[in-house]
């Protein structure tokens, strides 16, 4: 079940964009939070891809 968000806090999912684009198999996915009036615009991060074992950026999907 999801959770339900408390007033402008909301879940979204970051997906790795060098693994998309490399072809490989396998995907590697966070899942945060992030405040919607502070931040509207879609959320960037480096964040870990164990399967390139290495840092990579991590964009906001719908």
């Amino acid at each position: 079940m999801a959770k339900k968000a408390k007033g402008n806090r909301v879940q979204v999912v970051l997906e790795c964009t060098e693994m998309k684009n490399s072809g490989l198999p396998g995907t590697s996915r966070y899942v945060t939070t992030k405040n919607r009036k502070n931040s509207p615009e879609r959320l960037e991060l480096m964040k870990y891809n164990p399967i390139m074992k290495k840092m990579t950026l991590h964009k906001e999907i719908k």
